[in-house]
């Protein structure tokens, strides 16, 4: 009956047990790919540990790629490493977390637009916007004015 904002797997129906495993607003759906945070999350950690590299932000937005659609993908990485080499890898990885996200990849959805920037950059961006504090994540999913600002940013950085 109510709108709690959260996404929830059923962990033991017997028992009712439920887990959290997100929040509504951090889907990513742009063409019927239903990539939920926590998918985002498990592919990130499967990275990880194939790249064995240390992955501590990420944020994504949906994007149009000439007729289609991509996801583009900052990623805080380190060590660093070749974004085309981590795009690959990330995208073998939701497409065995998410059986929709492998079904747009043959269709709609092309491949992951994918940046390696220096991890740094989210909590530098978190101070610039005021968002520095203990109640404030990064936002993994930004879309509309908040995804131009950050990526203004992100070039002037580099």
């Amino acid at each position: 009956r109510y709108l709690i904002g959260d996404t929830v797997r059923f962990a033991d129906k017997a028992r009712s047990e439920i887990l959290i495993t997100g929040r509504t607003k951090h889907f990513l759906s742009i063409c019927g790919e239903h990539l939920s945070v926590d998918n985002m999350n498990q592919a990130i950690r499967r990275t990880e540990g194939i790249l064995d590299v240390k992955i501590n932000e990420f944020t994504v937005s949906g994007v149009k790629a000439d007729a289609h659609f991509a996801h583009r993908w900052y990623i805080g990485c380190e060590p660093k490493v070749d974004s085309g080499i981590l795009s690959a890898v990330l995208d073998e990885q939701l497409m065995a977390v998410n059986d929709d996200y492998a079904a747009e990849r043959s269709a709609m959805l092309r491949a992951p637009q994918v940046e390696a920037i220096d991890g740094k950059l989210f909590y530098e961006w978190q101070r610039h916007t005021g968002k520095m504090n203990g109640q404030s994540k990064f936002p993994r999913v930004m879309k509309g004015e908040q995804l131009a600002d950050w990526e203004m940013f992100v070039r002037s950085k580099q």
